[in-house]
């Protein structure tokens, strides 16, 4: 097995095409050998990872393996999967995130708990335990998971601020599906329908003072992060003190008034504005699904740091005082009234991610926008 490993190992970079290998490991796991599938991933890691950027049939092959490990039922699989992502050669918190997402997408949680008794990071096993949250899974009461999920042990861990159990604010979120081939996801993106704010020229518009800071602005637009920071993406977001009350079908005038860069050129026929009223479980799955499956050229943060981030944009958007729980986020969000809007501008790219999302405060004096847009 060394020497076939070996092999494939030493004439990799040349390969044009890389299916035949994606074939042997397929052999390999139909015949039950899932630690040649491991031992290949790794060996691979040893020789390539810190060159994966260049070198393409690494990043396909390994990705394969990995999948295929992780995806394909079997207790085996399973503890293969985890040693290959715990090994020093491939070792890496964004792969912890990954696997984490791929094994609770195709594995039943008894099959999940070696991952709590065997080799494993924290930061795979708080993933999961997140992971398997989104998916309906009750941790509190999954043997094998159930103690470590409940410890107090690792609260301090960013994912600890969880809940564990889904709220009714996240219902039950757009997850990805997952196979050795590839995945895919929804894109739950724009206003949503039949629930248009008519714009009113007439309506009354309060004066208004911009309040933004570096720190909330930061916290607002967490979930869209990934697309600037790793893709093309672009994100606005402002807050705005209102020196009286906002009416609701002063809202697209307002928006209109405020100076925005995304509605710039807004207002027009070319460059018409829609905005629609949506209950708060709309902004939570739209900014879900920004940060766990990304834009246009990334991956996003998957699963649990994509709960995690939507929760933190909702939290900054609603104006929940920071050091707040998911609890009393979620009854700030219900109090504020939500809005999703775009308009045909040149900053919003039209292609397939923008985002507009508008809170005002339960008091409507406060009114706080995020938007993001990214293309290919």
């Amino acid at each position: 097995m060394a020497d076939r490993i070996q092999k494939i190992v030493t004439k990799l970079p040349g390969m044009k095409s890389v299916t035949d290998v994606w074939k042997t490991a397929d052999r390999s796991l139909g015949r039950g050998d899932a630690a040649f599938v491991a031992d290949l991933a790794i060996a691979l890691a040893g020789v390539y990872a810190s060159d994966a950027g260049r070198i393409w049939q690494y990043r396909s092959v390994f990705d394969y393996l990995l999948r295929l490990l992780a995806t394909t039922p079997g207790p085996g699989n399973v503890a293969q999967a985890l040693r290959l992502v715990s090994s020093t050669e491939a070792a890496d918190r964004k792969l912890d995130r990954y696997a984490a997402s791929l094994l609770a997408s195709s594995q039943p949680a008894e099959e999940l708990a070696v991952a709590f008794t065997g080799h494993a990071t924290e930061e795979l096993r708080a993933c999961l335990v997140h992971e398997l949250v989104l998916r309906g899974v009750d941790v509190t009461e999954a043997p094998g998971i159930a103690g470590w999920a409940t410890s107090p042990h690792w609260r301090l861990h960013p994912l600890g601020w969880l809940p564990l159990a889904l709220s009714e604010l996240e219902g039950q979120p757009d997850l990805p599906s997952y196979s050795a081939r590839g995945g895919s996801h929804s894109m739950p993106y724009g206003p949503p329908a039949n629930r248009e704010v008519p714009r009113d020229d007439r309506a009354p518009v309060p004066p208004v003072e911009e309040t933004t800071t570096e720190a909330v602005a930061k916290a607002t637009g967490v979930a869209v992060t990934n697309w600037a920071e790793e893709s093309n993406g672009r994100i606005e977001a402002r807050v705005f003190d209102l020196a009286a009350p906002l009416e609701a079908e002063s809202v697209p005038r307002m928006l209109l008034a405020l100076g925005l860069k995304c509605l710039e050129g807004a207002g027009t026929k070319k460059a018409a504005l829609s905005v629609a009223a949506c209950p708060p479980e709309h902004p939570w799955r739209v900014l879900f699904a920004a940060a766990s499956t990304g834009g246009a050229y990334n991956s996003g943060v998957r699963g649990a740091y994509g709960r995690l981030a939507a929760w933190q944009s909702v939290a900054g958007l609603s104006g929940t005082e920071q050091g707040c729980g998911p609890e009393e986020v979620e009854a700030s969000a219900r109090a504020c009234a939500w809005y999703a809007f775009g308009a045909d501008t040149k900053w919003f790219e039209r292609v397939a991610w923008d985002i507009g999302l508008v809170a005002v405060s339960p008091e409507r004096r406060r009114l706080a926008m995020l938007a993001a847009t990214d293309t290919d």
